[in-house]
């Protein structure tokens, strides 16, 4: 995983939006081991290799389909359901109020060179 990745997840984590889900791919930042984040019931954990058990000092693999589809759920829940996410040479999640004409551009547009970079975006700037 790249310092950029890990910089990009440690922005995720650092959003008032942001929460850990089940199954979504954990690294820890100074092992840089992966492992998918397990729900018991009670409490969320991840269990590295190394024996950690704790999420703390963990960040997101913003690389890992899974993990993108829980930060876009993330970001659904921040912005409500109306949002548009699509690639013309660099991603762009646009928020388009409810009832607006189909053609209507979003009232605000994050971008990003990734989806997980776009979708960070909009969750750093949710109401």
């Amino acid at each position: 995983m790249t310092d950029n990745m890990i910089e990009l997840g440690r922005r995720a984590v650092a959003c008032k939006g942001w929460r850990w889900m089940p199954g979504m791919l954990a690294v820890n930042e100074k092992t840089r081991s992966e492992a998918r984040v397990l729900y018991d019931g009670t409490d969320l954990y991840v269990l590295y290799a190394e024996g950690y058990s704790y999420i703390v000092g963990s960040v997101p693999v913003l690389t890992d389909p899974a993990t993108v589809g829980c930060l876009l759920a993330l970001v659904r829940e921040a912005w409500g359901p109306d949002l548009r996410i699509f690639r013309d040479g660099v991603w762009f999640v646009e928020y388009v109020p409810p009832h607006a004409p189909e053609n209507m551009y979003g009232q605000r547009t994050f971008t990003g060179a990734t989806e997980a970079e776009a979708l960070v975006d909009a969750l750093v700037n949710a109401p």
